[in-house]
Formats: C-alpha cells, structure tokens, sequence
C-alpha cells in the first residue's frame, strides 16, 4: 500500500515539477511570439513614417536652397562696387533690385524694372545703369560713399558729401566719424534724399578734405580711424562766439581744434583751410598717431611755417 501511494503521489507531482503540459507551453509560445510580431511591426511602421516625415523636411530645405536657377530666372551682379561695400550693402542692393522679393525674369523689361527697383528703394547707388546678359542682370553706378554717421532721436543714419542721407550698417572698412551738436530737427529726410543743413553741411566737407588727402598720404593706415567725433554745436560761433565753432575729437578724448567752417577762416584770422590740413597730417607722420601726447591739438591759429601740401583742397 505504502509503494502504490508514493507512486500516485509521484504521477500527481509531475505536473508540477516539469512545467506546464506540452501543449500549454506550445499555445504559449505562439502567443508570445505573436505579440513579438506585432511589436516589432508597428515600431517598424512607426520609425518608417517619421523617417518619411523627416526626409520630406529636409528634402523641403534641399530644394530651396539648392535647385539650380532655371534659364528664365535672372541672376543679379554688381559691377564694380567699392572696397567697402560688404554684404550688408550688397543684400540691401539685391533686396531692392528684386523689389523685396519679385521674381526676376530675363526678359524685355527687366531692366527698366530692377532700375527703378533701386532708385525707389536704395540710396547706396546714383545714376543707376543696368543692363542684361542671356542669364543675369549686370548693375552698375555711382557710390555714394559714408563720411559721417548721425543719430537724431531713436534714428541712426550716414551722410555721404552731397548730404544724401543712408541707411545705417556697420561698415568697418571705413573711418566713419559722428558728428554731434547738429540743431535737432524733427523732419529728417528718408533714406535717399538730402538733408539741407548748414552745420551737418560744414563738418562733411571737412570731413570730405580729410578724406581725400587721407587717401593719398596714409597708405591704408587712416588717419581718420583715430577721430571718433567731430562737434559742430557751436557753429557759427552760435554758443559762444569767442569759442572755436568747430572741434573734433579722438578716439581718446583729446581735443583738435579746428575752428571756422571751410571758405571762412579769413573772417575770423585763423589759418587757412589748407594750412589745418597740412599741419594735422604733419603732426600725425611726426608722431605716428594722433592719440596720447599734448592733451589738444589747435589748427586755427595762423603760422607762417606751415608744410603745405602739393595738391590743394
């Protein structure tokens, strides 16, 4: 009785020791593997879409910035443009000549169309000439150069020598000089037209004949990139008539004093106009800068013994 029971107890027991019934364990496993499946499909499915929705994206991007332009499209060239003229300048150029975004087509009228573009919305260029080829759009024209830089109220601007006001860039390549005191006004031309004033109007043609004997004496060394400002407040002696009407200073601070607007200075017995010119130059070859050193630097009073330059101005 004893070895029947243990026996019975043993087949009872196997169940249990061995698992689940085969046939169990053969539903199981199709179940699981099923589930498998399934998960891996969809993640599949998933990952597919969104490398399809991403390459779209990015194939979106590809085509706008690299499809080639086709032969009706224009391509547009400055010709010629300055040193000075940097990007900036150029994407106001192009932004004008395509009237803020018209496509340009190589046709009769196109270049009539970009002309006028940039007589309407630039002021960088004077006297405009443009002319077409098989697949661009060739502009060319006068430069009007920045000499001095404004600020009126929250505006900030240049000023070229025929007082043609211009939008503001950061050009670095030029000694551009502020000029302050200028009487406020609250009718500032746009960009494009000229500002009539008589005291913006004296310290750019100053500015003007430093300029031009900069060019021929500095070698690229200018000296015009020392002088931060040059102050007209007092113009016409309209502050204080026994005061220099006109003074500009260094980058350091240090005052040069130049007097008397240009074609006046016998009026008010101060030298000459080419005198000052020639006596700042001298200076600056002396002594290498204009910076540190005497704390001013006076121009007005009339010496005999002056170096004068070859060419006058």
């Amino acid at each position: 009785m004893a070895k029947r029971k243990r026996k019975k107890r043993k087949v009872d027991l196997a169940p249990f020791a061995w698992g689940l019934p085969k046939r169990a364990k053969s539903k199981r496993k199709v179940f699981n593997l099923a589930n498998w499946t399934t998960t891996i499909l969809v993640t599949f499915i998933i990952f597919v879409a969104a490398g399809i929705v991403i390459g779209f994206v990015y194939l979106e991007k590809y085509v706008k910035r690299a499809v080639p332009i086709s032969q009706s499209a224009a391509v547009l060239e400055l010709i010629n443009p300055p040193y000075w003229v940097n990007d900036q300048v150029k994407q106001q150029i192009y932004a004008a000549a395509t009237a803020g975004g018209e496509d340009l087509k190589i046709d009769e009228d196109i270049a009539k169309s970009v002309q006028k573009n940039i007589e309407t919305f630039t002021s960088w260029l004077d006297e405009v000439s443009v002319q077409t080829t098989s697949d661009a759009v060739r502009i060319e024209g006068n430069w009007r150069k920045p000499l001095a830089l404004v600020m009126q109220g929250p505006r900030k601007f240049y000023v070229g020598k025929e007082l043609v006001v211009l939008d503001f860039v950061t050009i670095d390549a030029l000694p551009i000089v502020e000029v302050t005191g200028i009487l406020p006004d609250s009718q500032v031309p746009p960009a494009g037209k000229v500002w009539e004033k008589d005291d913006l109007a004296a310290a750019v043609e100053i500015l003007e004949r430093l300029n031009a004997r900069d060019e021929l004496e500095t070698e690229g060394n200018s000296l015009l990139f020392e002088i931060d400002r040059i102050d007209v407040s007092n113009f016409n002696g309209r502050q204080n008539s026994g005061s220099a009407h006109i003074i500009l200073y260094t980058t350091d601070d240090r005052l040069i004093i130049w007097g008397a607007e240009i074609g006046k200075t016998q009026r008010y017995l101060e030298a000459t106009d080419e005198q000052k010119i020639a006596r700042l130059f001298s200076y600056y070859k002396e002594k290498g800068t204009l910076l540190g050193g005497v704390k001013y630097i006076d121009l007005k009073e009339p010496q005999q013994t002056i170096p004068l330059p070859i060419d006058r101005y």
